[in-house]
């Protein structure tokens, strides 16, 4: 590596030299590493082609689990949500006791370790939600619903400043990994104000094709709004906002 001197400074690749800003240093650096057609070829590389095989499996999995639900997502993923999803994915494909290394699939493996994955890492679903709620999805028709029985507001749901309301969101993705494709259903529970009223009996319901011969994701959050003029606004901070995998059902 050298660092580069003089008026002008260079960025991008000229020849076998790259060019690059380090901070508020410019260097120059000679291409390095392995070439590609070896790693492709080379009988020595062979762990590094299945390695590699299963890392792009896991990432774009993670791909069509994010589209399904990009709806919600989007009101609270952290920024590493993409690649901390790629890693689990990733176990998952590890768990697939069936196919050769560098072959083995989400789909033979085993997806219910993706049960439980926060998609905000900056806060958890149970950090936020103190109050007991239940989860219940039915394959056979279809239908998916989570119920509070009780619950109130100022004390069982975390506080976020500046919030005077906020919604219980459900989504439920059936996910067919090997052709990228998806059916989903998102719903969200009404405005809720942050008082001391209690609440009972609160339910939010999706709906899916029956019988489906594919796994199905059911992810559960919150939302946090401001009332002002009567109007609702989501507080920009996804922050404050979980979001987590709450039910993996397998066909």
């Amino acid at each position: 590596m050298a660092r580069q001197k003089g008026i002008i400074k260079l960025e991008g690749r000229v020849g076998d030299l790259s060019f690059y800003k380090n901070g508020s240093e410019y260097y120059a650096r000679e291409k390095g590493g392995v070439d590609g057609d070896r790693i492709k070829k080379d009988p020595a590389f062979a762990r590094t082609r299945e390695n590699g095989a299963e890392f792009g499996r896991a990432g774009k999995a993670g791909k069509v689990l994010r589209n399904a639900l990009k709806v919600p997502i989007s009101k609270s993923a952290d920024k590493r949500v993409a690649s901390r999803l790629s890693k689990q994915m990733l176990e998952v494909i590890h768990a697939d006791s069936t196919n050769l290394r560098g072959e083995r699939t989400v789909v033979d493996g085993d997806l219910t370790l993706l049960d439980g994955f926060e998609f905000n890492n900056a806060i958890g679903l149970e950090a936020v939600v103190g109050t007991p709620y239940a989860v219940a999805f039915v394959r056979a028709d279809g239908e998916c619903s989570v119920t509070i029985s009780e619950f109130v507001p100022n004390q069982d749901i975390g506080q976020v400043d500046g919030a005077t309301h906020f919604r219980f969101v459900l989504g439920t993705a059936v996910l067919d990994f090997e052709n990228g494709t998806y059916e989903v259903d998102v719903a969200e529970s009404g405005d809720l104000a942050y008082d001391a009223i209690t609440q009972t009996n609160l339910v939010v319901e999706t709906n899916v094709t029956a019988n489906s011969t594919l796994p199905v994701f059911v992810v559960f959050g919150v939302e946090y709004y401001q009332e002002v003029n009567g109007q609702m606004y989501l507080l920009n901070n996804k922050e404050s906002n979980p979001l987590a995998v709450v039910v993996v059902d397998l066909p």
